[in-house]
């Protein structure tokens, strides 16, 4: 049900209502439905059936908009308008060069209190996230990777401990209606990887509705992946209004001084 919008008016004088459109587990749609005035000067929506319509003509010009899809290089020194930081930054722990520099920012064994984790908005209705990330300069103790972040998550991504790496499945992550954490969620599963680079994959559905679910594989060479863990079941309760992200990351938990590099970032469609 579309809520929480304002009146809106083209530069040929019509006007619009915009409004948000619940679209759980995905987040919120931006939707653009046109008006009429009573005649005691009340806007009202112009519906179809007696409700919202499923599409309405485009009352705005059409201007050319870089896609979600595509790959992205990180190339030159700035970050793309499409990421978006989970907190507020430390800026002196990332750099964009050629490669996303992820330092780690924060010491703690809760994905939700890291730092430097950026975010990517998922496209509907199913889509793939796959991360190249050269991972040779991580400390032990670090944990870096490819996540489905909101208050129920699931990642996928190496873990460093006592001078080995795995490529872990970790699922179960969790926060209360407060936005406390209420579980830094439990390993699923594992392998050895050596080499310093591997390709972390998750494919989302975010259909509206119940039921939806995300799934999680890696590849050593970046042509064959193979599946880890299990399915992460997304929650599609409104309450985390802002709906399910791909998120990247890189935290300590024993001291700072590790980093790893993000080479490339795909998403793809169907």
């Amino acid at each position: 049900m579309p809520h929480q919008g304002g009146l809106v008016q083209t530069p040929n004088g019509a006007w619009y209502y915009m409004a948000f459109t619940d679209a759980y587990p995905g987040g919120r749609m931006p939707t653009l439905a046109p008006i009429t005035w009573t005649a005691d000067g009340w806007p009202q929506v112009q519906t179809v059936n007696g409700a919202w319509g499923v599409n309405y003509p485009n009352p705005l010009p059409l201007r050319p908009v870089k896609p979600l899809t595509g790959v992205d290089t990180f190339a030159g020194t700035t970050l793309g308008p499409q990421w978006e930081w989970n907190h507020n930054p430390d800026n002196s722990r990332w750099s964009v060069n050629n490669g996303l520099r992820l330092q780690t920012a924060t010491v703690t064994n809760d994905l939700y209190r890291a730092r430097n984790t950026i975010t990517h908005r998922i496209q509907g209705p199913t889509s793939t996230a796959t991360v190249e990330l050269d991972y040779s300069t991580m400390r032990d103790g670090d944990r870096t990777g490819l996540a489905m972040l909101r208050d129920v998550s699931a990642w996928i991504g190496v873990r460093r401990d006592n001078g080995a790496t795995r490529v872990v499945m970790t699922n179960g992550l969790s926060m209360n209606n407060n936005w406390d954490t209420s579980s830094t969620g439990s390993e699923i599963a594992s392998a050895s990887v050596s080499g310093g680079r591997i390709w972390l994959r998750a494919n989302a559905d975010i259909r509206p509705g119940s039921g939806r679910q995300a799934r999680f594989s890696y590849s050593t060479d970046g042509v064959n992946f193979v599946s880890l863990g299990n399915a992460l079941t997304l929650n599609n309760n409104w309450t985390f209004f802002m709906g399910y992200r791909f998120a990247i990351f890189n935290h300590a938990t024993q001291a700072l001084g590790g980093a790893v590099t993000v080479r490339r970032f795909e998403l793809a469609t169907p």
